[in-house]
């Protein structure tokens, strides 16, 4: 785990969860969506967003995740590349570079 802000980072045996991968906007909304039953009704009931904003928001989320797992995807391709010998450490290197 590292900070992008000071650079600290810290090894160690981290579960490492998708849904912490999001940003805080993204965690924030899926967390008041979960609250709100995962109802959208309830939810602009709750705050100040309307119909229209929460759907927009929702599929914003949504397309992040699936950015997010392709991007997983992607990574654990290489590795398994690497693991079987079809690259080389290097070459994995650069290509887990390319995806960040």
């Amino acid at each position: 785990m590292g900070c992008t802000a000071c650079g600290v980072k810290v090894e160690g045996p981290f579960r490492d969860s998708l849904l912490a991968r999001l940003s805080d906007d993204d965690e924030r909304f899926l967390l008041d969506y979960l609250l709100s039953g995962f109802s959208i009704k309830a939810l602009e009931e709750s705050g100040d967003m309307g119909y229209a904003a929460i759907r927009s928001r929702l599929d914003k989320l949504i397309a992040n995740t699936q950015s997010l797992i392709q991007s997983e995807d992607r990574k654990r391709a290489i590795l398994d590349k690497l693991r079987t010998g079809e690259i080389t450490v290097a070459e994995a290197k650069k290509r887990l570079e390319k995806l960040t």
